[in-house]
């Protein structure tokens, strides 16, 4: 447990500071003065001013933060100070956030999605490079995938195992991928029953796989003489599923690959997401669509699979994985012209940039007010989703 604990903080923490570090790198070039660049989140634990910026340690450990002179909570800005007698110069309003032209504070806000874009560019490059430029996806829907040699094959898995059927007395498991039957590879559920018919009374080697872990499982299984309609020879449900195998095999495929897969997978996330809200719509049930989305309850307990897988290899492969997804979706989400996002807070700068005039302060103040209400309110709902789906259950 405390692995995973340490794992999910570290990734987090690495997808937010990389964020945030954007924001900081474009303000400090452009001269714009930044007042405090923490890590976590108040109370402070620990602070310490270099030149005119205070790099602090905060006592919640996921994340980080900003602060930039002349930016409040709404985005369009103002200048406090302590003592209301204190006069700030000519040269420090110039250096305000607020004050700066509609393209650098743009610039400043948008680079907090090109860093976490970057990070996953980087990831996949090191996540391809140690797969040998190959990879395997779920596939779910008709998804054309570009820039990639891509294959479809039809795997089998064991679903169900039936009450006093031969797989319960043989201790198979369930939800593992049917790799072979007396060493013939398995590709369709007809053939794994055709097999297993064909050996009534005697003895089959069955070989599976665990997707979680990659762990190979093999059971010998008795099938039935005289199986019941229900229930089959050996007892088990069985569901097939398609996988797409990526290969980046061409020298610019692999030269690209860094960047064509975050594409691939982005785009064939934004198709199966299309698809949910679809059958949401038609069926006029959400449910479909709500297990399409995890919180970060759903994230930890995806970490904590992935840390239990044997194979160190596999498990390197998938934390990158998974942190490249992270920040590839922090991005696009981040993007969003939802207010109290980034994407927000650029929507309203690009209409003053649009119409030459500022945007009525306590106008944007309350929009980004009410989109961080409706953001922690999702957060919420989403967290008590994951709970109920990954610990009560």
């Amino acid at each position: 447990m405390l692995v995973t604990l340490l794992v999910f903080l570290l990734i987090l923490s690495v997808l937010v500071l990389i964020h945030e570090f954007g924001h900081y790198f474009v303000a400090k070039k452009l001269g714009i003065k930044v007042e405090e660049f923490g890590y976590g989140f108040p109370p402070r634990v620990w602070g310490k001013k270099i030149g005119e910026t205070l790099y602090s340690i905060n006592l919640l450990p996921i994340g980080g933060f900003v602060k930039l002179f002349g930016e409040d909570e709404a985005g369009g800005g103002r200048l406090d100070v302590k003592d209301p007698s204190e006069k700030i110069s000519a040269k420090d309003k110039k250096r305000a956030f607020f004050s700066r032209p509609v393209h650098q504070r743009a610039a400043v806000v948008l680079a907090g999605v090109v860093m976490n874009v970057f990070l996953a560019v980087v990831i996949y490059y090191i996540f391809l490079g140690l797969s040998g430029f190959k990879t395997e996806l779920p596939l779910l829907n008709n998804h054309d995938f570009k820039g990639v040699n891509d294959t479809v094959k039809n795997d089998v898995y064991i679903s169900t195992i039936e009450k006093g059927s031969p797989a319960e007395k043989a201790a198979l498991p369930e939800f593992v991928r049917v790799v072979a039957v007396n060493d013939k590879d398995i590709v369709s559920a007809q053939e794994f029953s055709t097999i297993v018919k064909s050996a009534k009374g005697n003895e089959v080697e069955i070989e599976m796989i665990v997707p979680e872990t990659g762990e190979t499982v093999v059971k010998n299984v008795i099938p039935r003489e005289n199986p019941t309609a229900s229930q089959g020879a050996v007892g088990v449900g069985l569901l097939e599923m398609k996988t797409a195998v990526l290969s980046y095999e061409t020298p610019m495929q692999k030269i690209f690959s860094g960047f064509i897969h975050p594409y691939n997978l982005m785009s064939y996330n934004f198709d199966l997401m299309a698809q949910l809200v679809k059958v949401s719509f038609e069926k006029k049930d959400a449910s479909a669509l709500s297990e399409g989305v995890a919180g970060p309850v759903g994230i930890y307990s995806l970490v904590g699979t992935i840390v239990e897988i044997p194979n160190v290899k596999e498990r390197v492969l998938q934390v990158l994985n998974l942190a490249g997804l992270l920040s590839l979706s922090l991005a696009v989400f981040n993007i969003l012209p939802i207010p109290a996002l980034d994407g927000g807070r650029l929507f309203f700068i690009l209409i003053e940039g649009i119409t030459r005039k500022k945007v009525n302060p306590k106008f944007e103040a309350l929009a980004h007010t009410i989109g961080m209400v409706v953001l922690l309110s999702l957060i919420v709902l989403v967290t008590f989703k994951d709970v109920f789906q990954f610990i009560v259950k």
